[in-house]
């Protein structure tokens, strides 16, 4: 990331999954971090849990967080209006209610702290690219 920045690529992170009462306490730290390694953009996404993630999950969290298993679910059902997900686009990644604002303004301010703008989006350009030459030539691109 480091590396990126200084040779002038605007350089963004999304911090995924941020899992409630597990990993949430890490946000502050991250952007600080990711602030000082030349980010100048942030984002986040709320833990997801469709289908068969949720068994797979919840028998992990279980098993590794036993004292907190409830409390991590219950927030991720108060984010999602009483499932741990909803899929609706826009809402799946931050969720709602009143541990999802909170979550929010929590990224907002940390973010801006660290020095970085969370409404900022890097914007994105195809000027440089070149359609390879031949089929399989891409590749190169990382030589």
């Amino acid at each position: 990331m480091e590396r990126l920045a200084a040779a002038g690529v605007p350089v963004g992170v999304l911090v995924a999954p941020v899992i409630p009462a597990l990993t949430d306490d890490e946000l502050e730290a991250i952007l600080g971090r990711v602030a000082a390694a030349g980010a100048r953009a942030a984002g986040y996404v709320l833990l997801r849990l469709p289908r068969e993630v949720r068994t797979l999950f919840t028998d992990w969290l279980e098993a590794h967080y036993p004292a907190r298993a409830r409390h991590v679910l219950s927030l991720l059902r108060q984010a999602h209006g009483g499932p741990c997900y909803d899929a609706a686009f826009g809402h799946r990644q931050r969720g709602a209610g009143p541990y999802a604002e909170v979550l929010a303004r929590r990224f907002a301010l940390a973010a801006r702290r660290a020095g970085i703008d969370p409404e900022r989006r890097i914007p994105l350009s195809s000027e440089h690219f070149r359609v390879p030459p031949r089929s399989g030539d891409q590749l190169g691109l990382f030589a």
